[in-house]
């Protein structure tokens, strides 16, 4: 069964703002089930040390989803920078928070606010989405090299039938003038749309198959076995909810459509 966040209703109650979407706060009574895990921001002393305090949030957690009747796997967890709470992987879904105890998830971002707010999980996030582009390989990607020397590589989840990817990929040119290297991944934005990458992936010529599609031309079904269901499944497990989603080779989140100065702007930052 797929961890949804339909499913996850079941495990806890949302409550939503503008900027975040969290379930219950957690209890401050204080047991003997508590961890309290060193804080990086703080140094505050630990009970319990590092990898054992995970051990066992991961052993909570995995118990109260079962109760919760949600088949989800644990792949990753790590201490952030608030005081109890962890950032946690789970397979087929975005990274979610968790406190301590593990009883409480905690869905969205979580925002510290100083001179420059920003989500207390970006860089552990990016950790992660740098193993994934890692783990790709070149050939399964849709390519447009840089021009003259290479400054820059940048992951791009991409649609034929979104309007946005249209308006980024007419800039393409300009793009890698910059030094940019783009490099395609399929994300179909729906069941519908998947048969077009299918037959773009399996194109001897995807770039030309790329330009066909956008342009409204019907491709021949696919007759090769490709990644694009893979490369959805591996943006739905780094958060990706729409198309363009740019990031860097470092696993930074950069944006949707950007224009190519905002592109270098942000890569040279």
């Amino acid at each position: 069964m797929r961890f949804t966040r339909s499913k996850l209703m079941i495990a806890c109650l949302i409550a939503s703002t503008a900027a975040i979407s969290a379930c219950s706060k957690a209890d401050n009574t204080q047991n003997d089930d508590t961890l309290t895990a060193t804080s990086p921001a703080t140094g505050e002393a630990s009970n319990l040390n590092a990898r054992d305090a995970q051990q066992k949030l991961i052993k909570a957690l995995q118990a109260n989803l079962k109760n919760a009747n949600i088949n989800a796997k644990i792949l990753d967890v790590k201490a952030t920078e608030v005081p109890n709470i962890y950032w946690v992987s789970i397979e087929g879904m975005s990274s979610v928070y968790v406190t301590a105890d593990g009883k409480y998830i905690i869905q969205g971002d979580v925002i510290k606010l100083d001179k420059n707010p920003h989500s207390i999980g970006d860089k552990l996030q990016a950790t992660e989405n740098k193993k994934h582009f890692a783990a790709l390989k070149k050939e399964d990607l849709l390519v447009y090299p840089a021009k003259g020397q290479t400054k820059h590589v940048v992951y791009v989840f991409t649609d034929a039938s979104c309007p946005y990817c249209h308006k980024l990929h007419e800039h393409m040119s300009e793009i890698n003038a910059k030094g940019i290297e783009v490099r395609y991944i399929a994300w179909p934005r729906g069941p519908q749309f998947m048969p077009a990458m299918e037959s773009i992936w399996c194109s001897a010529d995807r770039q030309k198959a790329f330009d066909q599609a956008i342009a409204g031309v019907q491709l021949p079904a696919a007759t090769c076995k490709n990644p694009v269901k893979d490369q959805y499944q591996m943006g739905l497990n780094m958060g990706v909810n729409g198309t363009p989603a740019i990031y860097s080779e470092n696993g930074e989140y950069l944006g949707g459509y950007l224009t190519p100065e905002e592109l270098d702007k942000r890569l040279n930052k």
